[in-house]
Protein backbone atom coordinates (compact mmCIF):
# COMPACT_ATOMS: atom_id res chain seq x y z
CA UNK A 1 0.00 0.00 0.00
CA UNK A 2 2.79 2.39 0.95
CA UNK A 3 4.66 1.64 -2.30
CA UNK A 4 1.62 2.28 -4.49
CA UNK A 5 0.91 5.58 -2.71
CA UNK A 6 4.53 6.63 -3.17
CA UNK A 7 4.41 5.63 -6.84
CA UNK A 8 1.17 7.57 -7.49
CA UNK A 9 2.62 10.64 -5.75
CA UNK A 10 5.79 10.38 -7.85
CA UNK A 11 3.82 10.13 -11.10
CA UNK A 12 1.69 13.13 -10.10
CA UNK A 13 4.75 15.25 -9.30
CA UNK A 14 6.46 14.28 -12.58
CA UNK A 15 3.37 15.11 -14.63
CA UNK A 16 3.08 18.54 -12.98
CA UNK A 17 6.72 19.35 -13.74
CA UNK A 18 6.44 18.01 -17.30
CA UNK A 19 3.40 20.16 -18.06
CA UNK A 20 5.04 23.30 -16.65
CA UNK A 21 8.16 22.89 -18.78
CA UNK A 22 6.32 22.52 -22.07
CA UNK A 23 3.72 25.23 -21.49
CA UNK A 24 3.86 27.54 -24.51
CA UNK A 25 1.44 30.43 -24.54
CA UNK A 26 1.13 33.33 -26.91
CA UNK A 27 1.75 36.65 -25.24
CA UNK A 28 -1.14 39.11 -25.39
CA UNK A 29 1.17 42.09 -25.05
CA UNK A 30 3.71 42.93 -27.75
CA UNK A 31 7.36 42.88 -26.64
CA UNK A 32 7.93 46.09 -28.63
CA UNK A 33 6.02 48.62 -30.71
CA UNK A 34 6.04 47.48 -34.33
CA UNK A 35 5.41 49.45 -37.50
CA UNK A 36 3.89 47.64 -40.52
CA UNK A 37 5.46 44.19 -40.88
CA UNK A 38 5.96 43.14 -44.51
CA UNK A 39 7.82 40.68 -46.71
CA UNK A 40 9.49 40.80 -50.12
CA UNK A 41 10.59 38.14 -52.56
CA UNK A 42 14.31 38.11 -53.36
CA UNK A 43 16.38 35.95 -55.71
CA UNK A 44 17.08 33.57 -52.81
CA UNK A 45 13.61 33.43 -51.23
CA UNK A 46 11.49 35.49 -48.85
CA UNK A 47 12.75 38.33 -46.69
CA UNK A 48 10.53 39.28 -43.74
CA UNK A 49 10.97 42.84 -42.44
CA UNK A 50 9.93 43.71 -38.89
CA UNK A 51 10.24 47.48 -38.30
CA UNK A 52 10.50 48.26 -34.58
CA UNK A 53 9.39 51.71 -33.40
CA UNK A 54 10.21 51.23 -29.70
CA UNK A 55 11.96 48.36 -27.90
CA UNK A 56 13.71 47.99 -24.56
CA UNK A 57 16.76 46.10 -25.84
CA UNK A 58 18.10 45.51 -22.33
CA UNK A 59 14.91 43.58 -21.44
CA UNK A 60 13.76 42.08 -24.76
CA UNK A 61 15.78 40.00 -27.23
CA UNK A 62 14.10 39.34 -30.60
CA UNK A 63 15.44 35.91 -31.60
CA UNK A 64 13.56 34.21 -34.43
CA UNK A 65 10.34 34.05 -36.40
CA UNK A 66 8.09 31.34 -37.86
CA UNK A 67 6.62 32.32 -41.23
CA UNK A 68 5.20 30.33 -44.19
CA UNK A 69 6.10 26.98 -42.62
CA UNK A 70 9.73 27.83 -41.85
CA UNK A 71 11.76 29.26 -38.97
CA UNK A 72 14.55 31.78 -39.35
CA UNK A 73 16.70 33.80 -36.94
CA UNK A 74 16.20 37.56 -36.78
CA UNK A 75 19.09 39.92 -37.46
CA UNK A 76 19.24 43.70 -37.36
CA UNK A 77 19.43 45.39 -40.73
CA UNK A 78 22.85 46.84 -41.54
CA UNK A 79 21.24 49.88 -43.18
CA UNK A 80 18.59 50.60 -40.52
CA UNK A 81 19.03 49.44 -36.91
CA UNK A 82 15.27 49.73 -36.28
CA UNK A 83 14.46 46.90 -38.71
CA UNK A 84 14.86 43.22 -37.94
CA UNK A 85 15.11 40.88 -40.93
CA UNK A 86 14.51 37.15 -41.33
CA UNK A 87 15.63 35.37 -44.51
CA UNK A 88 13.82 32.25 -45.73
CA UNK A 89 15.43 30.29 -48.57
CA UNK A 90 12.69 29.13 -50.92
CA UNK A 91 13.56 27.05 -53.98
CA UNK A 92 17.03 26.07 -55.00
CA UNK A 93 18.24 29.09 -56.92
CA UNK A 94 21.31 28.51 -59.07
CA UNK A 95 23.18 25.41 -57.96
CA UNK A 96 26.43 24.06 -59.32
CA UNK A 97 26.26 20.33 -60.04
CA UNK A 98 29.55 18.72 -60.99
CA UNK A 99 31.40 15.42 -60.82
CA UNK A 100 34.03 17.24 -58.74
CA UNK A 101 32.49 17.93 -55.28
CA UNK A 102 34.90 20.84 -54.75
CA UNK A 103 33.08 22.80 -57.45
CA UNK A 104 29.79 22.36 -55.55
CA UNK A 105 31.23 23.93 -52.40
CA UNK A 106 29.33 27.25 -52.65
CA UNK A 107 25.87 25.65 -52.98
CA UNK A 108 23.49 26.56 -50.18
CA UNK A 109 21.39 23.90 -48.50
CA UNK A 110 17.65 24.37 -48.97
CA UNK A 111 15.84 25.55 -45.85
CA UNK A 112 13.93 22.74 -44.21
CA UNK A 113 10.30 23.30 -43.21
CA UNK A 114 9.73 23.76 -39.50
CA UNK A 115 6.26 23.75 -38.07
CA UNK A 116 5.18 26.68 -35.91
CA UNK A 117 4.27 25.86 -32.30
CA UNK A 118 0.96 27.65 -32.96
CA UNK A 119 -1.52 27.60 -35.84
CA UNK A 120 -1.06 30.65 -38.05
CA UNK A 121 -2.51 31.95 -41.31
CA UNK A 122 -0.55 33.03 -44.41
CA UNK A 123 -0.53 36.69 -43.29
CA UNK A 124 0.70 35.86 -39.76
CA UNK A 125 4.01 35.01 -38.13
CA UNK A 126 5.11 33.86 -34.68
CA UNK A 127 7.82 36.01 -33.13
CA UNK A 128 10.16 34.22 -30.73
CA UNK A 129 11.74 36.51 -28.16
CA UNK A 130 13.54 36.31 -24.86
CA UNK A 131 12.43 38.25 -21.80
CA UNK A 132 13.48 37.74 -18.16
CA UNK A 133 15.54 34.71 -19.26
CA UNK A 134 12.42 32.99 -20.65
CA UNK A 135 11.48 32.21 -24.25
CA UNK A 136 8.13 33.76 -25.20
CA UNK A 137 5.97 33.91 -28.33
CA UNK A 138 3.95 36.71 -29.92
CA UNK A 139 1.72 36.55 -33.02
CA UNK A 140 2.32 39.19 -35.70
CA UNK A 141 -0.75 39.70 -37.90
CA UNK A 142 -1.66 41.55 -41.11
CA UNK A 143 1.68 40.90 -42.83
CA UNK A 144 1.59 42.12 -46.44
CA UNK A 145 3.78 41.55 -49.46
CA UNK A 146 5.63 44.58 -50.84
CA UNK A 147 7.49 44.99 -54.10
CA UNK A 148 11.23 45.40 -53.65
Amino acid sequence: MKKSLLMITGILVLSIFASCGSNKDLQERAPAQFAEVYYTYTSEGIQLHIPVAVIQEERVDLQAVYFHGMKSPLVKSKENSNIYIANFRVGGGDMVMDVDPKKEYGNKMPQMPEESPFKIDQDEAILVFGQNEKTKFYKLTGIKEKEE
